[in-house]
């Protein structure tokens, strides 16, 4: 592996999909749900539907430090757009990997402070996601 290889595509179809589909999500991948903030395409890595509810699924993946963790707030201000223009019920952004500086920033909700619909995006670790979507809890 290459350190600029991210391998999220191959973490989400080891990990990410096979815990949702255990969970009772039905799921597809690379999916085009509008806009991002700012202007350009902004493609989800999974949209899971259960129960009629649809949640938005986006993948970040560190091993080593760099780029990611910059793009993290950027991501959660777009996935908190979409959820509030209708596009899902509720939206995750799982970080992956063991190169995170500030997983545990991310994580704790702390971003809630800095922007405004920050609460419509829970940030979790790929091993809560597993747990969370495994058991359909999402």
């Amino acid at each position: 592996m290459t350190p600029g290889n991210t391998q999220t595509g191959s973490v989400l179809e080891a990990m990410v999909l096979p815990a949702l589909g255990h969970g009772g999500y039905a799921c597809q991948t690379q999916v085009v749900i509008g806009a991002r903030c700012g202007g350009g395409v902004h493609k989800v890595d999974a949209v899971a539907t259960r129960d009629g509810r649809r949640t938005l699924v986006s993948l970040k993946w560190q091993q080593t430090g760099g780029t990611a963790e910059q793009k993290v707030p950027f991501e959660v201000m777009c996935l908190a757009d979409a959820v509030r223009a209708g596009q899902a019920d509720r939206a995750y952004l799982v970080l992956g990997g063991d190169g995170w500086k500030l997983r545990d920033y991310y994580t704790s909700g702390q971003l809630a402070e800095h922007l405004v619909h920050a609460d419509l995006v829970r940030v979790v670790t790929l091993e809560a996601f597993a747990r969370i979507a495994n058991n359909g809890q999402l």
